[in-house]
């Protein structure tokens, strides 16, 4: 009986371990409704003017800290969905864009958002929301949907 005593418990305890994993798992896309609502609903008396798409002419370097030291990097290019006449808007006030940016984009860094699989869609569309939430609020509604056009991490 005192040899079995701990297999018996040993089963108890994957079988627990096993129910709680189940039970605790991320949601994955399957139970997660397609697609997410848009941030910023095109008013109705815009909805039949087409977006023209930009792409941010550098890329977004964000530096992945553990420990005192830079373990990986991400590197994305971000584009932006703007009616025709604000291209001009977009590309005086870039600068002051590129520096919201970067703040989301260390924030999602350091919370973690770029660990594990990233690219999985609840972690992206949470990313594009959050900025397209700092375009907006940095240049009001000239800004229509921020498009995530290449993302690489590369790991030291």
């Amino acid at each position: 009986m005192g040899k079995l005593l701990p297999a018996i418990l040993g089963l108890i305890g994957l079988a627990v371990g096993a129910g709680a994993g189940a039970f605790l798992r991320p949601a994955t896309d399957m139970d997660t409704p397609q697609g997410t609502p848009p941030l910023f609903p095109t008013p109705p008396h815009m909805a039949d003017t087409p977006l023209t798409y930009m792409q941010l002419e550098n890329k977004f370097i964000v530096p992945l800290v553990s420990e005192d030291r830079v373990r990986s990097l991400v590197v994305l290019s971000l584009g932006l969905g703007i009616l025709e006449k604000d291209k001009d808007t977009i590309l005086f006030q870039e600068p002051k864009l590129r520096d919201a940016f970067l703040e989301v984009l260390f924030a999602h860094a350091n919370a973690g958002g770029f660990d594990g699989a990233f690219t999985e869609s609840v972690p992206m569309d949470a990313l594009r929301r959050a900025l397209a939430e700092a375009a907006r609020t940095t240049l009001g509604p000239v800004v229509r949907e921020v498009l995530i056009m290449d993302i690489l991490r590369q790991d030291a």
